[in-house]
């Protein structure tokens, strides 16, 4: 009897490889036969299906090494989606509610009731409101929808599975491999360039949108490669890897060319030493204090108006020097441009302030309410990209109360994260935490003028941050 098991038992593992390769086979014969390609697909799509069932973490790895490699693809009918990654977003977010609902009991419920993830809800709660109210509700349906498996995929699930130091070390492996092999390439491609800042974009594709895109991201990962030396001995292999990957990074940043990121990076190492001296709650309300200070200034008998640009001036420049100049000078057109958005913006919420346009309807309707003076070359605006300021998008989108309950939710993170670093006597939970602060204030800077919170590269890392603060206080609470 025993023998019989023993045969059964070596026999599954066989009946499995051989059952595999035949279905690959067919799969090949089927795709050429019919000239139907996707037929190759099969085999991998049988692995899929038998890993969300066995082990969806695998998945999840895997969906982190394709957010760096995977490229913007636009279909018919006006859509796009980032590939090979946004289905796999959605593939785990459908996994992950399934799973919440047949083991719902079993999770940790201190996470879900989190203050930051209370935060979370009202956030998601008012962008339904403003769903329901928008002027264009099927474009408003589909942010929601977005928004709703990257909060499943990159915040829920993260925190389920993220835990232990183990899990977070290997999360970090699998997306700092292949985004170094992409600077790499980026770096190689524009240096055949000659490092031109007129060819900049080009050297980005197929990973990268343009050079705004590839630097942010780099700049909101360097804190984590830096940190993440921390966890091996002193000139020991992997030091020395992550020692000159960050060297690499902050190179690679350099000729990318995107004052922003810059900008970040610098405001990311004064809060280094905010943190470190328990000042963010202070830095924060120093920072809104200002930031409501200079929007009243202003606004205040339109004086705005003072600071339109010279159209004939303000034109594309295509050396970094004289880009840099331009902008102290107010003749920088993609500056300008943004200036000319803002504007329509400040319109837009004075006619809209409690529930906004709904979600993702900005381009919609801001063209009506743009001032003449403030236009630029690039103000047919092509690309239909958006109003560059997160925050002020959101009031745009959102109205005055959807702006607070965001602000106040990347406030509440950041002091957490700094209650955590200050609580927590774990030597790799103190530098980690650091890490993910850093690399939250960088996005939260990059957000002043950009909109990147619903972007593959960056609004994954934003939830994936929360995340793990979050992970890392109940733990620090036993």
């Amino acid at each position: 009897m025993g023998a019989k098991e023993s045969i059964s038992a070596t026999g599954a593992p066989r009946l499995l490889f051989w059952s595999f390769a035949g279905l690959t086979l067919l799969s090949f014969f089927a795709a050429v036969a019919t000239n139907r390609y996707f037929l190759f697909g099969a085999p991998a799509a049988l692995i899929l299906a038998y890993l969300c069932i066995v082990d969806f973490k695998k998945i999840y790895y895997l969906l982190w090494a394709f957010i760096p490699l995977s490229t913007e693809v636009f279909l018919p009918g006006g859509f796009a989606t980032d590939l090979p990654d946004e289905p796999f977003m959605v593939l785990l977010a459908g996994v992950f509610l399934i799973f919440l609902i047949r083991n719902g009991r079993e999770l940790d419920k201190r996470f879900f009731v989190h203050p930051v993830t209370l935060l979370l809800y009202l956030h998601l709660a008012w962008l339904t409101v403003t769903m329901i109210t928008s002027s264009l509700p099927l474009v408003s349906v589909k942010f929601l929808l977005a928004k709703a498996w990257y909060v499943l995929t990159f915040y829920f699930l993260t925190g389920f599975l993220l835990k232990k130091e183990e899990d977070t070390k290997k999360w970090f492996w699998w997306v700092f491999i292949p985004l170094m092999a992409t600077v790499a390439y980026v770096f190689l491609r524009h240096a055949s360039l000659g490092f031109s800042f007129k060819d900049v974009n080009q050297a980005m594709a197929p990973f990268y949108r343009n050079h705004v895109n590839y630097a942010c991201l780099l700049a909101l990962f360097f804190p984590l490669a830096w940190f993440a030396r921390t966890w091996y001995k002193p000139l020991s292999f992997p030091w020395l890897i992550l020692v000159g990957s960050a060297v690499f990074l902050l190179a690679a940043i350099q000729v990318a060319y995107t004052r922003a990121a810059y900008v970040a990076l610098a405001i990311a190492a004064g809060a280094y030493f905010i943190v470190r001296l328990r000042l963010v709650l202070p830095a924060l309300l120093l920072a809104l204090i200002g930031a409501i200070g200079a929007v009243g200034y202003l606004v205040h008998q339109e004086k705005y108006l003072e600071y339109a640009p010279d159209f004939e001036k303000t034109v594309t420049h295509y050396k970094f020097d004289n880009l840099l100049a331009a902008t102290a000078k107010g003749e920088d057109i993609s500056t300008m441009e943004r200036v000319y958005r803002w504007v329509a913006g400040k319109h837009m919420i004075q006619d809209r302030p409690l529930t906004g346009f709904g979600p993702g309807n900005f381009y919609n309707f801001y063209r009506s309410y743009t001032v003449s003076s403030f236009e630029t070359y690039v103000s047919d605006n092509p690309e239909q990209s958006g109003i560059h300021s997160y925050y002020l998008m959101t009031a745009v989108e959102q109205g005055i109360p959807g702006l607070l309950i965001f602000v106040g939710m990347a406030f509440a993170v950041l002091i957490f994260g700094q209650r955590v670093y200050h609580r927590t006597r774990d030597p790799f939970r103190k530098r980690w935490v650091m890490a993910i602060i850093l690399g939250t204030i960088v996005i939260d800077s990059l957000l002043l003028i950009n909109d990147m919170v619903e972007t593959d590269k960056v609004g994954s890392f934003f939830f994936l941050f929360m995340a793990m603060l979050v992970r890392m206080d109940l733990e620090d609470q036993g």
